[in-house]
C-alpha cells in the first residue's frame, strides 16, 4: 500500500515538473502592444510599445502586395531588434519633404508645416500659408515629383520623404534611399472610403508623435461627415447623377465601388454607375456614357473645366446631356492657388466632410440651409 502511493506522488510529481518546464519555455519578454484605434482606413495600422512605434502600410498602391514596415523610436533611445526589411525612422520629425499637395493640409491641422523645407512642383501648393512659405525661400521647389532634384535634395539633408508610389516601381524614391534619407509610402489615395483617406492624418501624426491632435481633429471631421450623410437621409428625393469626363475620346468614370461613387451614395442621390463593380475608374466609349447617362438629372466632377463652353469646345459630345442642356453641370474649380492648383485636390482628401456637404447641397438645395458651396460651383 505505501509502496502504491509512494509510486503515485512520484508520478504526480513528475507531470508537474514536466508542467513548469512547459510554462518556463513560453517567451516572458514578448513586447506587448497597444493598437491605435483605425476605424475607416484599411492600408495602414499603428501599434504603440513601451519604447517604440510601429507602423506598417499594406496598401502603398492598388493591389499591392507589398508590406512596408517601420518602426518610430525615439531620438536618443536605443533601436529595437528588427529584420532586415524593417526602417528605423526617428521621431519627432523636424526636416521634411513631400511630393504630394495633399499632405500639406495634414501637416497645417497638426501644426507642423514649419518641418516642411522641399516640394516638387510648388506652383500646385494652393494653401496661402504654404505659398508664403515658398515665396519666401522656406521651402524650396524641387523640379519634377518624377525626377526631384537629387543634389538639391542632398544639400536640403531632410529627416524623412513622405511619398507614394503608383505601381510600386519609383526609382527616384529608390535612389534617395539608397542616399541613407529614409522614404516612407503614404497610401491614402488607395482608400475607398471617403473618411478612410482622411484618416490618414494619423498616419502622418504617428512621425511626429502628435496622435492625440489628429485623433481630435478626425473625430471633428468624421462628425461633420455622419451629421451631414444624416441630413441627406431626411428627404425622399433622390435624383440620378453622372460623373467623370472624356480624355481623348475615352470616357473615365468612377467606378461603383470608388470613393467617389461612395460620396454619392451617402449624398442620397442615384447614381448612374452604382451597379459598376470597379473601385478605380472605368473606361468607356462616347456611345456607351450617352446611352447609360443622356437623361441624368445632374452632372457632378466633369473635370477642370470653367465654363461650359470649354466643355463644348472640348468635345461636343458633352452637349448632348440633358444635364447640360438644364445648366446642372458642376465641378470642382472653385478655388484655386495663386499658381492655378486646384484646392480640391490638395484639401479634399482630409476634409471629405466638405466635399459631402456640396454634393448634398447640390442635389438637395432645400437641405443643409446656411450652407455655401465650398469645392463645386455650377458651370455657366
Amino acid at each position: 500500500m505505501r509502496f502504491s502511493i509512494l509510486l503515485i506522488l512520484c508520478f504526480t510529481l513528475l507531470i508537474s515538473c514536466k508542467e513548469e518546464k512547459q510554462q518556463v519555455s513560453i517567451p516572458i519578454n514578448k513586447p506587448e502592444g497597444i493598437e491605435e484605434t483605425i476605424s475607416y482606413a484599411k492600408g495602414f495600422s499603428i501599434t504603440h510599445y513601451k519604447d517604440y512605434k510601429k507602423v506598417i502600410v499594406n496598401s502603398a498602391w492598388p493591389n499591392s502586395n507589398k508590406t512596408f514596415t517601420y518602426l518610430l523610436v525615439k531620438k536618443g533611445q536605443k533601436r529595437p531588434n528588427h529584420d532586415p526589411g524593417t526602417k528605423i525612422i526617428e521621431t519627432p520629425i523636424k526636416t521634411l519633404v513631400a511630393v504630394s499637395t495633399t499632405n500639406i493640409p495634414a501637416l497645417e491641422y497638426l501644426g507642423i508645416d514649419t518641418s516642411l523645407i522641399g516640394f516638387p512642383n510648388t506652383k500646385y501648393i494652393c494653401s496661402e500659408k504654404t505659398r508664403a512659405r515658398v515665396d519666401n525661400g522656406e521651402i524650396k521647389d524641387l523640379g519634377n515629383d518624377l525626377e526631384i532634384n537629387i543634389e538639391l535634395l542632398l544639400e536640403l539633408n531632410p529627416e524623412l520623404v513622405l511619398g507614394f508610389s503608383v505601381n510600386g516601381v519609383n526609382t527616384k524614391l529608390d535612389q534617395i534611399e539608397k542616399l541613407g534619407i529614409p522614404v516612407v509610402l503614404d497610401g491614402a489615395w488607395t482608400e475607398q472610403h471617403p473618411l478612410g483617406k482622411a484618416e490618414w492624418i494619423k498616419f502622418i501624426a504617428a512621425f511626429y508623435n502628435k496622435e492625440s491632435q489628429a485623433d481630435s481633429i478626425f473625430k471633428t471631421i468624421e462628425t461633420n461627415y455622419l451629421k451631414a450623410k444624416e441630413a441627406a437621409k431626411t428627404t425622399n428625393k433622390k435624383p440620378t447623377i453622372m460623373s467623370g469626363s472624356s480624355f481623348k475620346d475615352v470616357w473615365h468614370i468612377p467606378g461603383g465601388q470608388s470613393f467617389i461613387a461612395k460620396y454619392l451614395e451617402d449624398a442620397n442621390t442615384d447614381y448612374i454607375w452604382k451597379e459598376n463593380n470597379n473601385k478605380g475608374s472605368s473606361q468607356l466609349n462616347f456611345e456607351n456614357v450617352l446611352e447609360k447617362a443622356q437623361n441624368a438629372e445632374l452632372w457632378v466632377g466633369v473635370g477642370s473645366f470653367d465654363t461650359k463652353k470649354q466643355m463644348q469646345d472640348n468635345h461636343k459630345g458633352y452637349t448632348f446631356f440633358n444635364a447640360y442642356k438644364n445648366n446642372n453641370v458642376y465641378t470642382y474649380t472653385k478655388r484655386k492657388g495663386a499658381k492655378g492648383g486646384l484646392l480640391y485636390y490638395e484639401l479634399g482628401t482630409l476634409r471629405p466632410d466638405l466635399v459631402l456637404k456640396d454634393i448634398i447641397k447640390i442635389a438637395h438645395p432645400e437641405l443643409l440651409n446656411d450652407y455655401e458651396l465650398y469645392f463645386f460651383k455650377r458651370l455657366e
